[in-house]
């Protein structure tokens, strides 16, 4: 907190402001002269960002706020020679809004550890063969990059040679992975292998690591549907103050005949005590504190809209593959004549789908001559490939091929089963396994224990998508489903009023992640499902997702009780002042302090909570009792 006071002015003021204030205090207990010019003092240190919001904020949204009913009431103290009850107001006012300043900029810490995570500088391979040291931000794509062993990459790209890198800083998993030559790699991972030359894909500005920033950036610039109303409310509220307070002075004059100097003091402790700052402080805090509790903990909330929503969540719709399993496909068996696997690794090269991409890996090492003209391809949605005579694919497509008959064994059996086939005869088929996450079950025990619905959507074949639901415990499951399939499970779904989430990673997701009210995407996963979503779990660990879930309840809990706790100072203060059993420093200190207890409430939602132990015993658990599962 010293530090974050030593580097911003706003704090700077307010610790001359509490300087001025004691020294002030101390002049008046010893009877010493110049004590009010220190209390103007520090009213014009302590006040000058409170006057500037509030002349700012009023003129440009044309409406005021709390800042002007705070200043009004210093203005009106120090009129009455109450100067230093105008002190006091305005230093503990000043100190909430600095108090609130510091949880944004708690808010920003997770940004700027993000950031750290990637270098700032890169050594670039010029054509000459000379290295030279660039900033990263001005790498273009197509520049080689040299990473040396134990270095952090600055970029992503493609590899030159096989590597070991240590992705844990993207997806969580600390057990390094193997790259082939040619495969993707992404900045901030760490190279645990030998040296290696990456060629750049992405500029700096769009590298996923980049793309994690500017979603945590945004989170901060979309409110929840509650600050939203309280700020419209505070407009309201203010302007009403504004007219009661005069006429409130104007009835004790006239009706219990006070004089004019005892309604003014009355009508400035109503304008003290009904200064809605506890009220406008109870959500704005709190929701950045849990906001980036949750990017520390690796899930990212695209602002206070979704935190809000994901703590009303009553059924949560999940993908398979990717998802609830690694997405790391590998081929078992095959039956293929030989012929024919140069088309299918060339038509698999051409897809993204971890299936696909399993098996160019596969065959990779058996260097196949790729056909020198091939025809076009095809995508045929959510089903397969097609490249001329020859089509692969899910076994959907192929039921009423000549030759099912041939190898309906393969496609019974409990792996994923892909068929290829010419002029829609079937030719050979290949399979393979993918493992469940080790968090996955944990997670969707959790959820079901909450009391949520959880549902497997996938696109796999429905024995596949069984064995996995079954392992992992969901009882319901749809499978072989077209993109725009799941999104009518979504849609319906909504119509009964119910708040639904889908988990999803990949590009045939991201129609579902949209219509949801929540959506929720991989860390890991495609692009096109991270824009779409409203959740990104960075780390890949679902049991993470359900500690947010918890998070969010806690910060509707302690949001209720903030604005609970507001509204009855406010009442009390205004009741106990109306029937004249209020001065104004008592009316100062109950109305500011309750404000900072507000913020500090909010501030609680910054530290993890018990769910943090219930994670890390469940996943020791799990772990014992439950290897990873290769379905």
């Amino acid at each position: 907190m010293w530090n974050y006071l030593k580097t911003n002015r706003e704090g700077q003021f307010l610790v001359i402001g509490i300087v001025l204030t004691v020294l002030g205090f101390t002049l008046t207990v010893l009877d010493l002269a110049g004590s009010r010019w220190v209390f103007y003092g520090a009213i014009g240190f302590l006040g000058f960002y409170a006057a500037k919001d509030a002349v700012v904020e009023t003129f440009k949204h044309k409406a005021p706020n709390d800042a002007l009913l705070m200043v009004l009431s210093a203005l009106g103290a120090t009129l009455i020679q109450y100067e230093s009850e105008g002190a006091v107001l305005l230093l503990i006012f000043a100190g909430a809004e600095v108090l609130e300043d510091y949880v944004t900029a708690k808010a920003t810490d997770s940004i700027s550890e993000l950031m750290s995570s990637v270098p700032n500088e890169a050594h670039v391979m010029r054509k000459n063969g000379d290295v030279e040291i660039v900033p990263t931000d001005t790498l273009e794509v197509g520049d080689t990059v040299v990473v040396q062993k134990g270095a952090q990459l600055p970029i992503d790209g493609t590899i030159d040679r096989q590597a070991v890198v240590n992705e844990a800083a993207l997806t969580g998993e600390s057990i390094p992975v193997e790259k082939a030559s040619g495969e993707m790699v992404y900045a901030g991972t760490l190279n645990e292998g030998d040296v290696f030359y990456l060629t750049v894909t992405q500029t700096s500005d769009q590298t996923i690591f980049s793309n994690i920033i500017h979603m945590v950036e945004q989170a901060q610039q979309h409110p929840s549907k509650k600050a939203r109303w309280i700020d419209t409310f505070e407009a309201y509220y203010v302007t009403g103050v504004l007219i009661a307070v005069p006429l409130f002075i104007i009835g004790l004059f006239f009706l219990q005949e006070l004089s004019w100097q005892a309604a003014f003091y009355r009508g400035l402790v109503l304008l003290t005590v009904a200064s809605p700052c506890a009220l406008v402080a109870s959500i704005t805090p709190a929701t950045l504190s849990a906001i980036s509790n949750g990017a520390k903990n690796g899930i990212l909330f695209k602002g206070g809209k979704a935190m809000e929503r994901f703590g009303e969540l009553k059924t949560l719709y999940t993908d398979k593959t990717g998802t609830l399993t690694q997405g790391e496909f590998s081929v078992t068996d095959y039956e293929l004549a030989d012929d024919y696997l140069p088309t299918l690794v060339y038509m698999e090269q051409q897809s993204s789908h971890p299936i696909a991409q399993a098996i160019v890996a596969h065959f990779k090492s058996e260097k196949i001559e790729l056909p020198t003209e091939p025809d076009q391809i095809e995508e045929i949605a959510g089903a397969g490939l097609r490249m001329g005579n020859i089509t692969v694919g899910k076994p959907d497509l192929f039921k009423k091929s000549t030759g099912i008959e041939a190898v309906q064994a393969a496609i019974d059996g409990p792996e994923t089963t892909i068929i290829v086939a010419e002029h829609d005869c079937i030719v050979g088929y290949v399979n393979l396994a993918d493992k469940i996450r080790v968090s996955s079950q944990q997670a969707v025990h959790h959820f079901q224990a909450a009391g949520i619905e959880v549902v497997l959507l996938t696109g796999d074949q429905q024995r596949v998508a069984e064995a996995i639901a079954a392992e992992i415990g969901i009882p319901k499951t749809y499978a072989e489903l077209l993109p725009e399939d799941k999104m009518n499970f979504i849609q319906s779904s909504q119509s009964s009023n119910k708040v639904v989430g889908m988990i999803g990673d990949g590009i045939n997701d991201a129609p579902a992640l949209a219509h949801a009210d929540i959506g929720i995407a991989m860390g890991s996963g495609s692009q096109a499902a991270m824009e779409s979503a409203d959740i990104v779990i960075v780390k890949n660990d679902l049991q993470k997702l359900f500690n947010s879930y918890r998070l969010s309840q806690r910060l509707d809990k302690i949001i209720k009780q903030n604005l609970f706790f507001a509204i009855g100072v406010i009442i009390t203060l205004i009741t106990l002042n109306i029937l004249g059993w209020l001065d104004l420093p008592m009316g100062v200190v109950f109305h500011e302090v309750s404000t900072i207890l507000v913020i500090l409430n909010g501030l609680r939602l910054l530290r993890n909570s018990s769910t943090a132990a219930i994670e890390t015993n469940t996943s020791h658990q799990h772990t014992a009792d439950h290897p990873e599962t290769v379905i």
